[in-house]
C-alpha cells in the first residue's frame, strides 16, 4: 500500500476521531449547562451525563 494511501487513511482515521470527540464535548457541556430542574423534566441526574454523552458521540 502507498504511502500516500496509508497517510490518507490515518488523516481520515483522526479526523473521525476528533469530530466525535466534539460531539461528547459539546453534548457534555450543554447537559451540564441545565438545572437540577430542567434535568428532572428529561428524566435525567447529573450521573448520567457523561454516559449520555458518550452515546451520542460514539453510540452503544
Amino acid at each position: 500500500m502507498p504511502f500516500a494511501d496509508r497517510f490518507a487513511g490515518l488523516r481520515a482515521n483522526l479526523s473521525d476521531k476528533m469530530a466525535k470527540r466534539k460531539v461528547y464535548l459539546t453534548t457534555l457541556r450543554e447537559l451540564q449547562s441545565l438545572s437540577n430542574r430542567d434535568l428532572a423534566d428529561l428524566g435525567l441526574s447529573r450521573s448520567e451525563l457523561r454516559n449520555i454523552a458518550f452515546e451520542a458521540a460514539y453510540g452503544k
